[in-house]
Parts: C-alpha cells; structure tokens; sequence
C-alpha cells in the first residue's frame, strides 16, 4: 500500500502549490487523511487533516487561512491547496490515512495514522 504525494516544488514566496495524494493498492475512501510536514531538521508536524466523509476538517494555526484541504472519494484523491506561502513552509509534506474508519472526528496526533506515504517537497524562496 501506498501513498503516492504530489505537486511540489520551488515557488516565490506568496506563490500557490496544490498538493495531491493518490493511494495506490487500496482505497481509503473511508479513511480521515492528513498532510503532515517535516522541515529539514526538524520534526514531523501536523497540517491538516479531513474526515473520510470530508465534513470535517482541520487546519494547524501556522497555515489556517492559507491552507485547504480536500478530498475526492470519486477519485479516491485528497488535495492540499496552499497559498501565500512562505518560506517557513519549507518542508517534505506526507499525507497519512487515518487508521480509524468511519470516524467524523480528525486528529493532529501521527500516532493515529497508520498510513504514509513517500513525501514531496516543497521549497519556498524569499
């Protein structure tokens, strides 16, 4: 099972990225997903997070506002739209399955998500 990320790069700071996670080997249509960060050096940290429904979500305060996160169970795909980025976005962004199913409640804990996949980096310049 994996979790194929997507859609990063090198942007200016202010610039758009929208990020994709596309499963492969299995479904998580009834899955919470989340994209979580890793800055160089630093520690693995939660972004956002929605429910498998997508009725519920959830956003770190550091990009709430920016941030969106979405998902297409259709298409068996969850989206990280960011815009106004900075440069202390600056990360490898993992998005994560939820190991609960069914669940309307999200969580910032990794320790719930059993899931990951490989990461796509995202560099921002000033």
């Amino acid at each position: 099972v994996q979790l194929q990320a997507s859609g990063g790069g090198l942007v200016q700071a202010g610039a758009s990225l929208r990020l994709s996670c596309a499963p492969s080997g299995r479904t998580f249509r009834s899955n919470a997903m989340a994209w979580f960060r890793q800055p160089l050096g630093k520690e693995r940290e939660f972004v956002a997070a929605i429910s498998w429904s997508g009725g519920t979500t959830s956003v770190a305060d550091s990009v709430k506002g920016r941030f969106t996160i979405s998902r297409d169970n259709a298409k068996n795909t969850v989206s990280l739209q960011m815009n106004s980025l900075k440069p202390e976005d600056t990360a490898v962004y993992y998005c994560a399955a939820d190991r609960r199913i069914y669940s309307d409640y999200v969580k910032s804990d990794l320790t719930f998500y059993n899931y990951w996949g490989q990461g796509t980096l995202v560099t921002v310049s000033s």
